[in-house]
């Protein structure tokens, strides 16, 4: 597993967060915006300046945001 610097970690979950977001509620111009802007952040941090960006690496930083949000998430009542 690679080591992902903080702030990456954070827009990466950041944009898993606002997606689910945007899929309960579609058609919100904020979320869609949010959602570019995080895109834009995550693509091109620095990291990946120093960093070939592999299918793999993406796939490890977007499981990282995505375990967070699975276990920040609350039932539903």
């Amino acid at each position: 597993m690679r080591t992902f610097p903080d702030d990456l970690v954070r827009a990466q979950r950041e944009w898993s967060a606002t997606y689910r977001q945007l899929a309960d509620r579609p058609g919100r111009t904020e979320l869609r915006r949010r959602l570019y802007r995080l895109s834009a952040q995550s693509f091109f941090h620095p990291y990946w300046r120093q960093r070939r960006p592999s299918p793999a690496a993406w796939w490890e930083l977007r499981e990282l945001g995505r375990r967070a949000g699975d276990m920040n998430e609350r039932p539903h009542r």
